[in-house]
């Protein structure tokens, strides 16, 4: 290289690189160097001088430089004197000490080194070791905890979105499901079960906050085991065997899980068969599970149990009803300045028909309803609550009176009116139609004939033949007690005896200083 005016320039970029064995350029060496050789080693070279060729100063006569002094420390060399001179014997002695405990694998790798290794550091900065392959990247504890969490959610909600509307109940849109910031206690598991007379129904819960509970598993199946009941007298042996089938399922789900207590009730079809008793014999020997017969009374009350959260505060009167496949359980509820924590115990009047979808369609027939045919029934329902003595409710225009239905028939009719492509009990539970919309619901579905009810996804061709005797019950109903607005409960029995169970042991008290310590 030439310079045109003072001969040959010193190449000090080149020179540098070259004396290195490895043959890299550093940037740090270069610039300090090149500023070295400029500013403190050639001093001249900043002049036009004919000194062409002129070398960088010696290297040991740079040796007391504090650049140096450092590098040598970095190194783990004591070469240099505390007055800055240089002692070659003391440096030797430091690059041999330097060497052998290179070789022995203890000296802090230099800056060459730590760049060349720069992209196998661990998480704080810390070489990972050769022999130890690195892991797979994993996520945190928390991270871990929340993923799984997520699986098990996500798991519970393809089940019960596979079950549909046999199923009736999905995992996180139920109303006692567990909110965020609460606590589960995988310890405490409550089920129950209700045998009815249309439909086998299971629920596996665990209590969340005070008056409510996640669902934890749910089963619904179709059984009709009240079919052909009105006019034998007896349990057919196609719906006995319909019934044990779907109680196999359950018993199965109840021995995968650690259940804290649990209830199973059979209701108006084995109160009224002859052999009742001997099929739930049946049922034990094959199934292994203990139903009670529970009677008309104690229904009402769990219906009304399980409906509890959706009567409001402003309430002050409330005509609850439980459309069921071979009875009606009807609950007067009355609610004054003192409410008491459990709903039930605000009834003062209450009565059950015994007539239900079932058997109300059996008699007048459900697949072609004409609406002669249609009023007949209502007129049959009408007149057996004409018998109910119950004091006259009066509405006031404050809306503090209201009906709640909880049953397949009020739920269907929800479905309609929302149009849904397919069931979706969040959407349905708790919702309000006015008087005008349940009219125009049953107009509706009277219009329609078997297949057409059959093809609607709300109703299905399970209950295509069983809708419009409900209506006919429902219309009796809402003629003995007028009210401009009804709520619709997808809930019922089961739910009422999860909520007696679990406020029978006092767990939501216990859940609540659990919070509360852990709080703390």
């Amino acid at each position: 290289m030439e310079d045109p005016e003072g001969g040959a320039k010193p190449q000090f970029d080149g020179a540098s690189a070259a004396g290195r064995k490895d043959g890299k350029k550093s940037r740090r060496r270069k610039g300090k160097r090149g500023g070295q050789s400029r500013s403190a080693a050639h001093p001249a070279s900043h002049e036009l001088s004919g000194n062409a060729g002129q070398s960088a100063r010696p290297m040991e006569d740079a040796a007391g430089s504090p650049a140096r002094k450092r590098k040598r420390r970095r190194r783990g060399g004591q070469g240099a004197a505390q007055d800055g001179s240089s002692h070659p014997q003391a440096m030797e002695q430091a690059r041999a000490a330097s060497n052998a405990a290179r070789a022995e694998g203890e000296q802090t790798p230099s800056r060459r080194n730590r760049r060349k290794h720069r992209g196998k550091r661990g998480l704080q900065g810390r070489p990972l070791t050769a022999a130890k392959p690195s892991p797979p990247q994993q996520e945190s504890r928390a991270e871990e905890t929340v993923q799984r969490a997520e699986s098990r959610e996500a798991q519970n909600s393809a089940n019960a979105g596979r079950r549909g509307r046999q199923d009736g109940h999905s995992n996180s849109g139920y109303p006692g499901d567990r909110q965020a910031g609460e606590h589960a206690w995988p310890d405490e598991l409550y089920a129950a079960l209700d045998l009815g007379t249309n439909n086998c129904r299971l629920l596996i819960a665990q209590p969340t906050r005070p008056g409510q509970f996640r669902v934890v598993d749910a089963f619904s199946r179709i059984v009709r085991l009240g079919e052909g009941l009105a006019a034998s007298g007896r349990l057919s042996d196609e719906a006995m065997e319909r019934a044990i089938e779907a109680l196999r399922i359950c018993a199965s789900k109840l021995r995968n899980r650690e259940i804290r207590r649990m209830r199973l009730i059979a209701t108006e079809a084995c109160r009224q068969a002859v052999n009742g008793e001997e099929f739930l014999a049946r049922v034990v020997a094959e199934t292994g599970l203990a139903l009670e017969i529970i009677d008309r009374e104690t229904e009402a009350r769990l219906a009304v149990s399980g409906c509890s959260s959706l009567v409001g505060r402003e309430t002050r009167s409330v005509v609850l009803f439980d459309i069921g496949g071979g009875s009606s359980e009807i609950a007067v509820i009355r609610i004054g300045d003192n409410r008491y924590s459990r709903l039930a115990n605000h009834i003062t009047h209450w009565t059950s028909l015994p007539v239900g979808v079932v058997t109300l369609s059996e008699r007048h027939g459900g697949r072609d309803v004409t609406p002669e045919a249609f009023e007949g029934m209502v007129r049959e329902v009408g007149g057996m609550l004409e018998g109910f003595d119950c004091p006259e409710i009066e509405v006031a225009q404050t809306g503090d009176f209201h009906l709640i239905g909880t049953s397949g028939t009020v739920t269907t009719l929800a479905g309609v009116h929302l149009d849904l492509p397919r069931y979706d009990r969040r959407k349905v539970d708790g919702i309000w139609l006015s008087d005008d919309e349940v009219s125009a619901m049953q107009a509706k579905l009277l219009s329609w004939n078997f297949e057409s009810r059959a093809a609607n996804p709300c109703i299905g061709p399970d209950r295509a033949d069983l809708v419009l005797a409900g209506c006919a019950i429902l219309e009796a109903i809402r003629r003995r007690w007028p009210s401009p607005r009804m709520r619709v409960a997808d809930r019922g029995l089961r739910e009422g005896l999860l909520t007696d169970m679990m406020a029978d042991d006092g767990v939501w008290r216990r859940n609540r200083n659990r919070r509360g310590q852990r709080a703390r």
